[in-house]
């Protein structure tokens, strides 16, 4: 309006926010968090499993949660993000998505990372990068806001990506099919596993790429071996490991 308080000077078409570091929200973190990515297909729920079960074996307190769910309130919207009956947008995955995620890092992750514990996810805030950044194509600058408003800016120490080609993990799960896996195509998924890999070009230190496309006890032994990297993990090094599979930087 004409003469009001914003008349002779510029409003920016947008404001990026400074999110708050989570570690200073009145919280101790002392334990570790790890990260499970990758495309469909790709062993993700085997491998966590065996993670956790390889921690409570040396002596490690393991948590185990999936995304989306692991709350009442993210099983909910994983019925509705996953249901192939379902049609929405990419801007509404990544709210319902980023949703779902608040709620299990206040429930669940924050208070086992505060009494030390690890904690082990099947997916995390690069997945909602990877599909609905680099395979719908919302910007990636936006998704990191949203992903640091839902998080409170929590990121993993250690993102473990298990790497396959796309037509491979589609077909490993045929007989499973949810929302992503019918109603995207090949060429979606071939975004997406390039998109995960980009990440964790960019992320060298916090990222480990294992090929996911061999035995799982070769897969399990590659990914024991990346998590012992971290200093709370490194009594995983005495366990157990066989023939490491991990994509050498």
């Amino acid at each position: 309006m004409p003469g009001g308080p914003t008349a002779g000077r510029r409003i920016p078409a947008r404001r990026l926010v400074t999110l708050p570091d989570v570690t200073g929200g009145g919280w101790s973190r002392r334990g570790a968090f790890v990260t499970i990515e990758g495309p469909e297909g790709a062993g993700k729920t085997t491998q966590a499993e065996r993670l956790r079960r390889a921690s409570q074996d040396a002596g490690i307190e393991a948590v185990l949660v999936r995304e989306p769910g692991g709350t009442v309130v993210g099983e909910r919207v994983r019925q509705i993000l996953l249901d192939p009956a379902s049609v929405h947008a990419p801007r509404t995955d990544a709210l319902l998505f980023n949703a779902a995620r608040a709620q299990l890092v206040r429930d669940v992750i924050r208070p086992a990372l505060a009494r030390d514990a690890l904690v082990i996810s099947t997916r995390f805030a690069d997945s909602t990068l990877a599909y609905q950044g680099y395979g719908a194509g919302l910007p990636l600058d936006e998704l990191r806001v949203l992903e640091g408003f839902a998080t409170e800016s929590l990121r993993p120490d250690l993102t473990i990506l298990l790497d396959l080609p796309a037509e491979v993990g589609l077909g490993r799960k045929a007989n499973e099919t949810n929302r992503f896996e019918s109603a995207f195509g090949l060429d979606f998924h071939r975004r997406v596993r390039d998109g995960f890999l980009a990440l964790a070009a960019a992320e060298p230190e916090r990222f480990e790429v294992v090929d996911a496309s061999g035995a799982p006890d070769a897969i399990a032994a590659a990914v024991v071996t990346a998590a012992a990297r971290l200093d709370r993990l490194g009594r995983l090094a005495d366990e157990p490991t066989g023939d490491a599979m991990r994509i050498r930087r």
